[in-house]
């Protein structure tokens, strides 16, 4: 196995720069999840490291090893693309064993070990000898992953495999690939828009927007710490509240889902955001400590069953995820509803220019009680 580094990577088609002088790298044996927008680069990047784009500029290394002018076969990987790219008139344990057939170093033992394997893992043993045109499109999906990973490549790329499969074929090839990585350890660079897979499958995750990394960091560090406004709204379904606030008293920011000023940072009111994820946002029928008058505007079943909820909190408006009603009617929050909504300070972060600052938000007046 070996890590893959790249130096100042860019390309560029026409005016447009996909990929803006990247610098990163891909640990050994660690699974890296490029996530981000259509059209924010990923591919792009993806597509120079397996050598299908030739960069403008910039260096790309597998360990020591400078790959940046060498065709795919000479680079030693092996890719998955959205659409599985199949032999049709062989069957599924032909089409795993042809790559490991070519290769003078395998013995024919372990060829045979290799894809028994991959047939156990991608649950594929009663179609081993059917033909790939008999296949739905999420088992030969299976194949071409066990196909890759049969052969034990130094790099393996995923190019948004689940993206053209339906969901329950979509969730047995994310159980598959779990179950892979458990058993076979490789450095993988993988492709997707979805953050739910990107969650799932990552060791780290390395967000991208508009041909750059703005962030890289294990899943949950990335949720609950983005580094960024962009970070904090594509991370979450939805994404963060975002508040902006306006001078109060005492040089403070005062901010509609709170009640009470905070300290002003060294920035014009303009510059400054408050980020609150809609989970962290509670809802109450009476008053509570640090609660703020709120109206329900709407409502919605999210996943799991919550409710999505949207308040009017002054002139503001902020989406709360709450638990399911425990006292059906009882406790629907039905349109109009007069509510209290408060936001945790502890789970608040500011934004000044577009990226977090590095202080947690404070108040500047003191926790008032409730009698």
């Amino acid at each position: 196995m070996a890590d893959v580094r790249v130096e100042r990577l860019r390309r560029q088609f026409g005016s447009l720069v996909a990929v803006k002088d990247i610098s990163f790298v891909f640990p050994e044996e660690a699974v890296t999840c490029l996530l981000g927008p259509s059209g924010c680069g990923k591919t792009t990047l993806l597509r120079m490291i397996a050598g299908l784009e030739r960069p403008d500029a910039g260096t790309i290394l597998f360990g020591d090893r400078n790959v940046t002018a060498l065709s795919p076969r000479r680079r030693d990987v092996a890719m998955v693309f959205q659409y599985p790219v199949m032999y049709r008139t062989l069957s599924v344990v032909e089409n795993i064993e042809l790559p490991l057939a070519n290769d003078r170093t395998i013995g024919s033992a372990e060829r045979r070990q290799r894809v028994e394997e991959v047939l156990e893992i991608l649950e594929l043993g009663n179609f081993r000898h059917l033909h790939i045109d008999r296949l739905d499109l999420g088992n030969r999906q299976k194949v071409a992953v066990g196909r890759a990973i049969a052969r034990r490549t130094a790099v393996t790329l995923f190019d948004e495999p689940t993206t053209n499969v339906e969901v329950h074929a979509k969730l047995a090839l994310i159980r598959a690939f779990k179950e892979l990585r458990r058993r076979v350890r490789q450095t993988i660079v993988y492709v997707t828009h979805d953050q739910t897979e990107a969650m799932t499958l990552a060791d780290q995750i390395a967000l991208m927007q508009e041909g750059q990394i703005v962030q890289c960091a294990p899943p949950r560090e990335l949720y609950e710490q983005p580094a960024g406004e962009f970070g904090g709204w594509f991370l979450g379904n939805p994404g963060m509240n975002f508040l902006t606030p306006q001078p109060a008293a005492r040089d403070g920011l005062q901010f509609d889902g709170l009640p009470f000023p905070l300290f002003a940072p060294n920035a014009g009111p303009e510059e400054i955001r408050l980020g609150i994820r809609p989970e962290h946002v509670q809802i109450s029928r009476v008053p509570v400590p640090d609660s703020v008058p709120a109206r329900v505007l709407r409502t919605a079943i999210a996943i799991g069953g919550q409710r999505l909820v949207t308040l009017a909190v002054g002139g503001s408006r902020i989406k709360a995820k709450v638990p399911p009603p425990a006292h059906p009617p009882q406790d629907t929050l039905e349109i109009g509803a007069e509510v209290f909504a408060v936001c945790p300070l502890e789970r608040a972060i500011l934004f000044h220019g577009g990226a977090r600052l590095a202080e947690p938000p404070r108040r500047l007046v003191p926790r008032i009680e409730l009698e």
